[in-house]
């Protein structure tokens, strides 16, 4: 897709400053760890991320919105197969496509050495903006490669392949942000998204919260799966985010890349 890079690099950019605004002028909390290290951690990662999606991609050419293309090309997947309406198929697509994430989320907490590698992302011991691009490399790549698989099965458009990666991007952005909403306003948001209080309850230290709310973008599949935590036990303010590091070990690039090979 032409200018496809430039495009979500620029929604990218957009999205991440006006959260980063957004979290400076109505934080949520105070924040624990000093801010310039974390964050230069956490750009870092995302850094190593893209490089490691370079090298995949020198592989396997065709990531997502490639592989959409070439399996629309060859016929392959479902929808690829079928005539129906342009608006099922889309609606059916992004359904699918954010299923899939949601059960591979769910995958990192239960298998354990995915748990190591996704455990780099909890690690952190704030949540903001930031944390939405803290992951592995390895996680990462392999997330890529199950978003692959998937688009030749399902073969939806490579514009819908675009649509989703751009909103699940800009929502875990959103739902990662520092943000205080108001309660009346959240209650009403994560009826379909998850809002930033409903995800902070996934970073908590407490095993039974952290397995819980897995959705990166919207509430429906953790309230039908019986995955949802409305609240903390301890409550927004005073819950502890992040492991059983709670040090500045987490705000180490080397540390953190380095976190799925510690044996505890």
């Amino acid at each position: 897709m032409e200018n496809e890079a430039i495009y979500r690099l620029g929604i990218f950019t957009g999205l991440f400053l006006i959260m980063a605004l957004a979290e400076h002028l109505m934080p949520r909390r105070a924040l624990r760890a000093k801010k310039p290290s974390r964050w230069f951690t956490n750009w870092a990662i995302i850094i190593f991320d893209s490089l490691t999606l370079r090298m995949l991609a020198i592989a396997i050419p065709t990531l997502a919105i490639g592989a959409a293309w070439d399996a629309s090309t060859r016929g392959y997947g479902l929808f690829n197969q079928t005539n129906w309406p342009l608006w099922i198929e889309y609606t059916l697509a992004l359904l699918i496509l954010d299923f899939l994430i949601w059960a591979q989320h769910l995958t990192t907490h239960k298998i354990p050495f995915l748990w190591r590698l996704h455990r780099v992302h909890h690690a952190d011991t704030d949540m903001d903006v930031t944390t939405a691009i803290r992951f592995h490399p390895i996680e990462i790549a392999l997330s890529m490669l199950l978003k692959i698989g998937a688009v030749y099965v399902i073969g939806p458009a490579a514009i819908i392949v675009l649509i989703f990666e751009i909103f699940v991007n800009g929502c875990a952005m959103f739902n990662h942000a520092n943000l205080n909403i108001p309660k009346n306003l959240d209650a009403f948001l994560r009826l379909l998204l998850v809002t930033p209080d409903m995800h902070r309850v996934h970073h908590s230290d407490k095993r039974s919260e952290h397995d819980s709310n897995y959705g990166f973008s919207i509430s429906l599949w953790d309230r039908l799966f019986k995955t949802y935590i409305a609240q903390p036990m301890k409550g927004q303010n005073n819950m502890t985010i992040g492991l059983q590091w709670q040090d500045e070990q987490p705000t180490k690039l080397s540390w953190s890349l380095a976190l799925p090979f510690f044996r505890k």
